[in-house]
């Protein structure tokens, strides 16, 4: 009896030993995992700071395409593991997103989750036809070229704002504009309209007046003068031609409102041929303004219109030199001695047209 009792007793303690060290492998090794999971969550998880864009009804599988195609992760483990937990398959929604520096996994699924957008910044500058516009937008936002398209060309729209489909480009007025990349076409016509209304203030509208002419006949005439120079320092006093010449009664005659009739602004040399096209924007043909903008004029042509050089110019021609800059005359008789120096300079450089 005494034997049986003391390998009870050498029994048990062993039991014991190996109890408590199961326990405390259980314990390291779910400590291990906390400490693990809890850097899935707070650990820093931008490799290299960056952008993706999310599409409507995106995947998460695209979701981690576009991080991994950015190298924008330093552990997708983590990233999959948080997204799930938060369910972020589930509310995924499409926009710009962009991540900087620092940012853990807990941060940037919940910048995807909430919608957190990063504005883009829209520019147009230097356009001339609706087309043009389009795709240059469209490059910057969701909506495709021909969304943008569609509604430059639709009558009801156009009226919506006060326009016809000839004259809604000087609604839209060429500056940076901040907007989320999920903007629909009418959300950004309607910003547009915004920031036109924003622009044309009482200052303006009242020089508008001064000048007899509606913002839109400003805008018109500024799209010519456009055409005509990109040297700013004499826009003021090319607007001041154009002014005299509507005062006086006399056609414009603006060359670039020829090309934009014929559909093209490469030509070097207005011919008769080109001359005799029958178009309201030929004004060769017919006095005072085209029906509408020949571009989307810049805010330094508007305002070079209203505040035009008042002077006794009433033409002009490009200098011989090429340099972009104009020779301006008070008589035809000047004018045309000027025109015969362009002519010759581009007889020199054997431009036929």
């Amino acid at each position: 009896m005494r034997l049986f009792s003391n390998n009870r007793h050498m029994v048990f303690p062993k039991a014991g030993k190996y109890a408590m060290v199961i326990f405390a492998a259980a314990l390291i090794l779910t400590a291990a995992k906390a400490f693990q999971l809890f850097g899935y969550i707070f650990d820093e998880n931008v490799k290299i700071p960056g952008g993706i864009y999310i599409k409507q009804d995106a995947s998460i599988e695209e979701v981690l395409d576009s991080l991994n195609t950015k190298q924008i992760l330093v552990d997708v483990k983590a990233f999959n593991w948080v997204a799930d937990k938060k369910k972020y398959p589930d509310n995924i929604k499409p926009g710009y997103y962009t991540f900087k520096r620092g940012l853990n996994t807990n941060q940037l699924v919940n910048i995807l989750r909430s919608g957190q957008q990063t504005p883009v910044k829209l520019t147009f500058n230097n356009v001339r036809f609706k087309e043009e516009f389009a795709e240059k937008v469209s490059k910057y936002i969701q909506p495709s070229k021909d969304d943008i398209l569609k509604l430059l060309n639709d009558p009801g729209f156009a009226t919506k704002f006060g326009y016809k489909t000839n004259t809604i480009s000087a609604m839209c007025i060429p500056n940076t504009y901040e907007v989320y990349w999920t903007i629909t076409a009418d959300e950004l016509f309607n910003r547009l309209k915004k920031e036109h209304d924003r622009f044309w203030n009482k200052e303006r509208k009242q020089k508008a007046e001064t000048l007899k002419m509606t913002p839109e006949e400003v805008t018109t005439l500024a799209s010519i003068m456009q055409e005509e120079t990109q040297k700013n320092d004499e826009k003021k006093r090319m607007a001041g031609v154009y002014i005299n010449r509507l005062k006086r009664g006399i056609p414009l005659q603006a060359d670039p409102t020829v090309k934009f009739a014929v559909g093209d602004f490469s030509i070097r040399r207005i011919l008769n041929e080109h001359l005799d096209i029958d178009s309201p924007y030929n004004t060769y043909k017919y006095k005072g303004l085209p029906p509408g903008p020949i571009n989307f004029p810049d805010i330094s042509s508007i305002d070079a219109v209203l505040n035009y050089e008042k002077h006794s110019y009433l033409y002009f021609c490009a200098k011989e030199d090429f340099s972009g800059y104009h020779n301006f005359a008070r008589t035809l008789r000047e004018h045309n001695k000027n025109a015969r120096k362009y002519h010759r300079a581009l007889n020199k450089k054997k431009i036929w047209k």
